[in-house]
């Protein structure tokens, strides 16, 4: 059994800085708590070797620049499973981001796995061990953490040294390894984790349903919770949850006094913001809403359009079974969507990597009418004109 230590002095982080500069890769993970704010609180860093765990702790240690140091070293692979909300901490301390990244969650579908597998499914499958679930729920801020809290912990990247091992080992016998090197690159892109307000309403759900001063609404007071939210640092759905957005767009108040007659919004949303609240509703009414869809995306599709949809997932079911892949991996209609809509857009998945190489071309090649999807030998086939 790997023992685990723990490191709460700079005496401590200093030595282990050392021992990570040896390592050619490392297993990370870490523990937060971000219900009360909106900025996740860093409150526990597990790293493990084949060798060695340990525990970080970033309370009793608030200068962590050397360690962050040693971990970005490039010549250090950094393994993570599901690794967006531990990276978003790392760009929140630092500004940066680490590379390169290996994401067990990302790499486990081209072994047959579904699409976002879990942790301890994948412990299990590979390993054949049912981690516990008991300090799933622990307050990681909270000192001192007992020994079963931090072998919890410390569990997280013990068995994903032996998952990583695993997985290179048979994404190598594949010949695999290299399909994942531009979706672990894109894992690095400050992009994901910088959040811009304004772009927030584009996450809202049922926006599509509303046009001119509704919609405009809906953008602007997004925008302003979103801001108002990070100047806090409060979760954005204490001020105001996704409903009352919604509520707020179609009553559309204008006076403190009609604000606080909307039964889902707070008294302390109403003393602290509502007269700004009125104002953007006021202002908003006056000013043209952005366009829905910036991504050139029809609101409702042909059902030409979505016939020829069906086409291409068709030819991505046909490559993706010939890999022994879950076809969402390979593509989802969504894609399809953006490469049927933007053709070119070089945020679609299909133009890069492996995934051009195995579907995305042939899809390309049949928007543009170079192939065709026909039958031979009761089996579809792709066909050159």
């Amino acid at each position: 059994m790997t023992s685990i230590n723990y490191i709460d002095t700079p005496e401590q982080l200093a030595e282990l800085c050392v021992e990570i500069a040896k390592q050619p890769w490392l297993a990370l993970d870490t523990e937060f708590l971000r219900e009360k704010t909106y900025y996740p609180k860093f409150c526990l860093l597990q790293i493990a070797t084949p060798d060695w765990a340990v525990c970080v702790d970033p309370i009793a240690l608030p200068n962590l620049d050397d360690l962050f140091t040693a971990i970005y070293n490039p010549a250090i692979i950094k393994v993570f499973h599901s690794c967006r909300q531990d990276l978003e901490i790392f760009y929140q301390i630092t500004g940066k981001l680490p590379a390169p990244i290996f994401d067990t969650q990302v790499a486990a579908p081209l072994l047959g796995y579904q699409d976002n597998p879990g942790y301890a499914m994948l412990v299990s499958s590979l390993l054949n061990i049912n981690l516990s679930k008991a300090h799933t729920r622990a307050d990681w801020s909270k000192r001192p953490l007992s020994p079963a809290e931090l072998e919890y912990a410390a569990d997280d990247v013990i068995y994903l040294c032996q998952i990583y091992k695993i997985m290179v080992q048979k994404l190598t016998e594949l010949g695999r390894i290299d399909w994942l090197t531009n979706d672990f690159n894109e894992l690095s892109n400050p992009e994901h984790y910088h959040v811009n307000p304004e772009k927030a309403w584009l996450k809202i759900k049922g926006k599509n349903k509303l046009t001119g001063k509704q919609l405009s609404i809906i953008q602007t007071l997004s925008n302003w919770r979103e801001h108002t939210a990070q100047q806090e640092n409060r979760p954005k759905s204490w001020l105001l949850r996704d409903e009352l957005l919604f509520d707020l767009a179609k009553l559309q108040p204008e006076s403190l006094g009609e604000l606080a007659k909307i039964r889902a919004i707070n008294e302390r949303t109403v003393s602290r913001h509502g007269k700004e609240i009125c104002r953007l509703i006021t202002e908003a009414k006056d000013r043209p809403p952005l366009p829905l869809n910036e991504n050139g995306r029809p609101a409702k599709k042909t059902q030409q359009q979505e016939a020829i949809l069906d086409i291409l997932t068709a030819l991505v079911r046909i490559r993706a079974e010939e890999n022994a892949l879950n076809p969402n991996i390979l593509a989802t209609r969504k894609d399809l969507e953006v490469l049927l809509f933007n053709e070119g857009d070089e945020d679609c998945p299909l133009l890069h990597g492996w995934r051009y190489s195995m579907a995305g071309q042939e899809l390309v090649g049949l928007l543009k009418g170079e192939l065709m999807l026909g039958i031979e030998a009761d089996q579809l086939a792709i066909i050159a004109k």
